[in-house]
């Protein structure tokens, strides 16, 4: 079976969590935590990169950090996982979903100023697939209606809009390091913000609402409950697992980029016959290679094709089930303009396998097989 993804680790990945006990701090921000704050402060030049469990616990700290008040409306895509919508409804606010693009799939900021109310409090822009949203746009739309803009980057790991990596372009960025990521620890998350009065105060939201982190560096005599919060520090087990996978970043990177392209290239003439649609990536976006997708034509088509992918031993998922047709979609969210895009997109889509250690061999074998059912 040729699985949708696999975890990626190194030799010194078992080796830096043996380290871990040998450093008697198996607790949270611990050495090879700091090492990965380093490694993402002097990579997204931001004021402050803290890990944290999962990129959910990211998505809570800034609804946490965004003062919202219960009824307070936050606009974002239907096309997401359900943490983007649920980290705000933790807090009291209304998600408001508004459609996608058809080209990225990502947030139409074309409909976004017509979503505002005067409960809007913040735009979050989801970046699907790792390419970015039109963030100029939308932080004009932002800007001048007082919001704060919340990057949902979970999927978007070395990936830049105009020259910005993303996640640090809006107030506060949230990543993901789930096995399913470029980078990944099994779980985990990062919090970034470059607004110097977010940064401090994302410290003692990520430490159960307390100053321990001043009081570690010798600023206080002693520390206390200062400010609301939860405990959002991983264990130094999965610093130590992200830290070595960091490590090889570059590497799997390049492995990914050129499985990308490889799928690009051999799925032209299908597209060029109609049958499928390829991924769209905008001049001003950059591909990290995060995921190969390709559009069927119905429903129908898709299935067929998962199906038959499976029956020869490939496992090729769809993607979200939209958050404005789910139970808690409807309970706790509204939308703001018709789905059309989202509802499309989620009956047609499906995602190819594609990770670090994806052999040349089993991707001939995934592209044969699509190719074969787009010629029946």
């Amino acid at each position: 079976m040729i699985c949708f993804n696999k975890p990626a680790h190194t030799a010194r990945t078992t080796e830096y969590i043996a380290d871990v006990f040998r450093e008697a701090h198996a607790s949270g921000d611990g050495k090879y935590t700091r090492l990965c704050h380093q490694y993402f402060k002097d990579m997204l030049k931001c004021r402050q990169a803290l890990l944290v469990h999962s990129g959910t616990a990211a998505l809570e700290m800034a609804a946490m950090l965004a003062e919202l008040k219960p009824g307070d409306e936050v606009i974002m895509p239907s096309y997401t996982f359900c943490s983007t919508a649920n980290a705000f409804v933790l807090q009291g606010a209304v998600p408001v979903f508004v459609d996608i693009r058809e080209d990225t799939l990502n947030i139409d900021e074309n409909k976004i100023e017509a979503a505002i109310t005067d409960k809007t409090r913040a735009i979050v822009p989801v970046h699907y697939a790792g390419v970015a949203c039109e963030m100029d746009t939308i932080k004009d739309i932002a800007r001048r209606h007082n919001l704060l803009v919340i990057e949902d980057a979970a999927q978007a790991f070395d990936s830049f809009y105009k020259g910005k990596p993303l996640g640090c372009i809006g107030d506060m960025g949230c990543f993901s390091f789930h096995e399913t990521k470029n980078i990944m620890s099994g779980e985990g998350g990062l919090f970034v913000t470059d607004n110097e009065e977010l940064a401090e105060r994302a410290e003692i939201v990520r430490e159960k609402g307390t100053n321990r982190s001043k009081f570690f560096r010798g600023q206080v005599d002693k520390y206390t409950w200062v400010d609301k919060g939860s405990s959002y520090l991983p264990s130094d087990i999965v610093g130590a697992y992200l830290y070595s996978v960091l490590e090889i970043a570059d590497n799997i990177q390049n492995r990914r980029k050129k499985i990308w392209e490889k799928y690009y290239l051999a799925f032209a003439e299908a597209e060029q016959s109609g049958k499928v649609r390829r991924p769209i990536i905008p001049n001003e976006c950059t591909n990290n290679a995060h995921m190969f997708y390709l559009l069927c034509r119905s429903l129908e088509e898709r299935s067929a094709f998962i199906a038959r992918l499976r029956e020869n031993g490939i496992y090729a998922p769809f993607h979200y089930i939209p958050l404005h047709s789910s139970p808690a979609g409807k309970k706790f969210c509204r939308t703001a303009s018709p789905m059309t895009v989202t509802d499309k997109v989620s009956d047609c889509l499906v995602r190819l396998p594609l990770f670090y250690d994806l052999s040349a061999e089993q991707q001939d074998y995934v592209i044969e097989k699509s190719i074969e059912f787009w010629k029946e």
